[in-house]
């Protein structure tokens, strides 16, 4: 439990649990209470909190792939590549990364005049549900939304992406089948992870204003919340 990878899945771990702590508990309060309301301050802190904690688990997963790169491509020289303080700075520079990201979603947001109905049509107060209550132009959150979006999501991706070409052409190098499927395996639970919570985060925070739908936009918000943190633990240790 020592190794790299464990390390980082225990720091996955530590934020999905946060992630739903920070909107489920509002959630069925909402449901057993009639008045179903957040003070401004809550609502504030709650966006501020999942968003540091969504970016974080963004950048995370990508560490988690060079992680996979290394110790498949560079197996030789994986203790030091990933030794201890390597994985402890590289997960520094996440929780920076996710701070300052959540940071300038959450300020620009804020700024707006909302002047009401106080309304949110979603069941936590989420960027693209929160800007619809402005009574003000919000292109330039829109446009910000996109540019962070890509830094914070595409960007990530596209390194995990990166990674697993590198992983698969040194995959078929492997003369033996056993070998092969061995080397797979490792990134089998990875690539699962990834795929459940990338794609629901790309369509809420890299698409279109006119693309907005309050409804999707729930069922979407459930699936990389809850559903991903749930089916996580199942994933790794069933691979473990």
């Amino acid at each position: 439990l020592h190794e790299p990878m464990y390390y980082l899945l225990s720091i996955l771990s530590l934020v999905d649990m946060s992630y739903v702590t920070t909107t489920m508990p509002q959630m069925l309060v909402n449901m057993v209470c009639p008045r179903m309301t957040i003070s401004w301050g809550a609502c504030v802190a709650q966006m501020f909190i999942f968003l540091v904690l969504g970016i974080a688990e963004c950048v995370l997963y990508a560490i988690m792939a060079y992680d996979r790169y290394v110790a498949i491509c560079f197996p030789l020289h994986y203790t030091l590549l990933m030794s201890r303080p390597v994985c402890i700075k590289m997960v520094t520079v996440c929780w920076s990364i996710s701070i300052a990201g959540a940071l300038i979603y959450t300020v620009f947001t804020m700024r707006l005049p909302y002047c009401g109905p106080h309304k949110i049509n979603h069941f936590f107060c989420e960027v693209p549900a929160v800007l619809k209550l402005a009574c003000a132009d919000t292109s330039l959150n829109d446009q910000l939304g996109f540019i962070l979006g890509f830094i914070l999501i595409f960007v990530p991706l596209s390194l995990i992406l990166a990674s697993y070409i590198r992983i698969f052409i040194s995959i078929l190098r492997i003369r033996s089948s056993q070998g092969r499927f061995k080397s797979f395996s490792t990134c089998a639970s990875h690539v699962t992870v990834v795929t459940m919570f990338y794609g629901p985060g790309m369509i809420m925070y890299m698409r279109p204003d006119s693309w907005y739908n309050p409804e999707r936009d729930k069922k979407l918000a459930l699936f990389y919340n809850v559903v991903s943190a749930f089916l996580n633990p199942i994933v790794y240790c069933i691979r473990t």
